[in-house]
């Protein structure tokens, strides 16, 4: 019995020691599992916050799309002028085009029928000149003798 009684002895320590080592690791376990406790308890107060930071910038962002669309709403008229201008002047450019193109004809026209008649083309040319001028010179007279 002796033997049966160093052996069961023997089992017992073991066991003890065993037992304390489970405590420990046990107590560990459980430490770890409050701490996920805890920070499960504090996740529905940060979702709350975060989906209250997420609804603030949704309502920004629609305000801001919004006041985008009132200032793209009110610059569109002067788009639509802008336009209309860029058409007016298309037109525009386009008879000056026209009427120049049938200018080159006319003095197209005009000098050959100078280069048919020779020097009498520019001789009435100048003779022209000098008319206006001597009218010009008449009528500066005639404007500032009238005013003394």
């Amino acid at each position: 019995m002796d033997y049966l009684g160093i052996g069961v002895l023997i089992i017992g320590i073991a066991f003890a020691i065993v037992s304390i080592f489970l405590i420990k690791a046990l107590n560990n376990l459980a430490n770890v599992l409050g701490g996920v406790r805890k920070t499960v308890d504090q996740l529905p107060e940060q979702l709350d916050s975060v989906m209250k930071e997420t609804s603030n910038v949704l309502n920004n962002g629609n305000d801001t799309l919004a006041d985008v669309n009132e200032k793209i709403r009110a610059l569109s008229p002067l788009f639509y002028i802008v336009g209309d201008i860029g058409e007016s002047s298309r037109k525009l450019t386009s008879s000056l085009v026209d009427m120049t193109h049938s200018m080159k004809e006319s003095t197209h026209e005009g000098e050959q029928k100078i280069n048919e008649e020779g020097w009498r083309g520019i001789y009435g040319a100048l003779a022209l000149t000098y008319y206006l001028t001597q009218k010009r010179k008449e009528l500066k007279t005639a404007s500032t003798g009238g005013q003394s």
